[in-house]
């Protein structure tokens, strides 16, 4: 009789409830990535500093290059891993176990926060990585599983996700610059950043539950389970999951996503955090010009294109690979501005050395990322049977990862392109 009744009167999205719950859960994807990258004067200068060890120690210089490496690369096998092999089997049990996997993780680096481990520094260095590569193994499935649900319904509702990952970045720069101010401690600062990680990822924690009480959620998944029966009854399909021809349906929207995030992080955060003020006389100083040239204006531009691609999607499908291809001009952009990494000598010369052409190029680059990818994102379902809008999501958020963690490789050589070509 309730299924009679939702089909009957098919029900709306009251107050963007679902929509609201999938921007958190978008947030969420990306809260340890960005906590653990935003926390790095915590790691590097407080807990491995030369103040806190009483001299210089090794594991200092070395601890950003590590965090990258056990963040994405457990990250990118747990997001293939998870399609082809469903831990868990149902979405419930995956994502519900990813996300307590993670408040464990959160709770225990806490801990570490509060233990003195200034004279184990090795043992905090090894303990820190192993607990950020087990919270990321759990976040790949809980990525690919959020963007497999989110494709069950309208395609507006992939873009909430995408829209909640680019939100995660402006919240916690935000969180970590309001924790520093609040308290000048950097361990008391570090305990109420690390807790807010705990309060959003219990917040999703309990609104995924409140998906299945939503007529409108409980209206899209009736009629995805209907549409699975009918093709099935039709097809007399024996069951399996027919990966490659889902891959190649939906491939050149799959491509898409790869290369916009491949292209973002080459230049994001490596290459544009190491531009320096060109002009001594601009109204942001040095102090600020990073914090506000390179992460609030990408972060804030990425959220800014996101919530356009909830408002018209430009252009179709077919003509998409035209602007993602496009973006590639801005590595070379990029290059010739006011580069310069540390202990690195440049040859090629600086050519766009204007402070607000530099800071134009940061907008159009996190601007084009935001609105492109959720666009990308919202593309991929349609390309494929209903049935397997699911699969075909789960594979859109593997090629995303993918797409950042070659994009990070790839930003590991720019030094070495600006230190040995010259003209």
């Amino acid at each position: 009789m309730a299924e009679a009744v939702l089909e009957t009167d098919p029900p709306k999205d009251r107050w963007n409830i679902v929509y609201l719950i999938l921007v958190l859960h978008g947030i969420g994807i990306l809260m340890p990535w960005n906590m653990f990258i935003n926390a790095k004067s915590y790691f590097v200068d407080y807990k491995l500093g030369e103040e806190y060890l009483n001299g210089k120690f090794y594991y200092a210089g070395i601890f950003m290059a590590y965090l990258t490496i056990s963040s994405q690369l457990p990250n990118l096998l747990f997001n293939w891993l998870n399609i082809f092999c469903p831990i868990g089997g149902k979405l419930t049990t995956r994502i519900v176990w990813s996300i307590l996997t993670e408040v464990v993780c959160f709770v225990f680096t806490v801990a570490l926060v509060m233990i003195n481990t200034s004279q184990i520094p090795s043992t905090f260095f090894w303990l820190t990585l192993g607990s950020i590569m087990l919270l990321n193994m759990a976040n790949g499935i809980y990525n690919n599983s959020v963007f497999g649900m989110a494709a069950k319904l309208p395609p507006k509702y992939i873009g909430a996700v995408v829209l909640g990952t680019n939100l995660s970045g402006t919240f916690t720069s935000l969180a970590n610059i309001i924790s520093i101010s609040i308290t000048p401690n950097a361990r008391t600062a570090a305990i109420y950043y690390f807790t807010t990680a705990l309060f959003i990822l219990l917040a999703c924690f309990d609104t995924y539950f409140a998906l299945p009480l939503n007529r409108f959620y409980k209206y899209h998944e009736l009629i995805y389970q209907r549409q699975i029966e009918n093709q099935e009854s039709k097809q007399n399909n024996d069951g399996s999951v027919p990966y490659w021809r889902i891959f190649k349906q939906s491939w050149s929207q799959q491509f898409n996503v790869f290369f916009i995030f491949f292209v973002t992080l080459s230049l994001f955060p490596a290459v544009h955090s190491d531009i320096k003020v060109s002009d001594p006389n601009f109204f942001i100083g040095s102090t600020y010009y990073v914090s506000i040239m390179c992460f609030f204006t990408f972060n804030f531009t990425a959220l800014v294109g996101s919530y356009l691609s909830t408002l018209f999607s430009w252009p179709k499908p077919k003509w998409m690979f035209a602007p993602v291809i496009l973006r590639v001009v801005l590595i070379p952009l990029f290059l010739i501005c006011n580069y310069h990494p540390i202990d690195v000598s440049r040859l090629t010369p600086v050519i766009i050395n204007n402070d607000y052409a530099f800071w134009i190029l940061g907008a159009i680059l996190g601007l084009s990322s935001g609105y492109l990818s959720s666009v990308a994102m919202m593309y991929i379902p349609s390309c494929v049977e209903p049935r397997y809008s699911g699969v075909a999501g789960m594979f859109g958020a593997a090629m995303l990862i993918t797409g950042i963690c070659c994009g990070l490789v790839f930003g590991m050589f720019m030094p070495n392109v600006i230190k040995l070509i010259s003209w």
